[in-house]
Parts: C-alpha cells; structure tokens; sequence
C-alpha cells in the first residue's frame, strides 16, 4: 500500500470536531477522542430529539384544546369529532393557538361542533 502523508488534513478533522465539542464538560471538550465519542452520541440524539419535539407538541396541543373545550362543556374526544362531523378541518396546532390567543372564536367553533354532534 502506498504512503499516505495526511498534511493538514488531520488537524483540520480533530479541529471541526474539537469545534463541535466546545462548550461539553471537562475531557469532552478538550481530548479528541472522548470529543469525538460525545459529539457522536450528541449528533444522534439531536436527529432523534427533533422527531421526539413534534411528539411532544402534539401533546401540548391536545391538553390546550382539551382544557378550553371543557370550559366550553365539551371533552376533547367530543369536541373534535364534532368539528370532524361538522367539516372543520383546522389542525391541532391552529386549534390550540386559537383556545389561547383567541377564547372567542374558540366559542364559536365549540357551538360549531355541539350543533354537529347534537344532528
């Protein structure tokens, strides 16, 4: 096998790496190999944290919507499967936004799907 002379190339690597590193706690920060391991494990779990997030917003979501439509007299299950019933097609997200910055509308949309529910 031929030679390999690296040059810079190797000093760059463990540069980008220690990069990444910086700011992890004592020999993770400061000794590639151990920099190398913890920016590993750290770019996994930053992949697998932004599928978690979503799960956990939908999450977040349903308890907003769930807590208004009971001041409104409504469980969640009913109150989405009303405005399912009654062709409403606002998602979650949309739905939670409006129980807190808009409790009016958020009224109006209960009313929407009790009518639907009660037909």
């Amino acid at each position: 096998m031929p030679r390999v002379k690296r040059g810079n190339k190797r000093r760059l690597k463990r540069k980008k790496i220690l990069a990444r590193a910086k700011g992890y706690f004592l020999s993770r920060s400061k000794l590639y190999r151990a920099a190398k391991e913890q920016v590993e494990h750290s770019l996994a779990y930053a992949y697998r944290d932004r599928k978690v997030r979503k799960r956990e917003f939908r999450g977040l979501w349903i308890v907003r919507i769930g807590a208004a439509a009971r001041l409104h007299e409504l469980s969640y299950n009913k109150f989405v499967h009303g405005l399912k019933v009654a062709g409403v097609t606002l998602d979650r997200k949309v739905l939670a936004d409006m129980a807190v910055h808009d409790p009016m509308s958020f009224g109006e949309l209960a009313k929407v799907a009790r009518g639907a529910l009660a037909s």
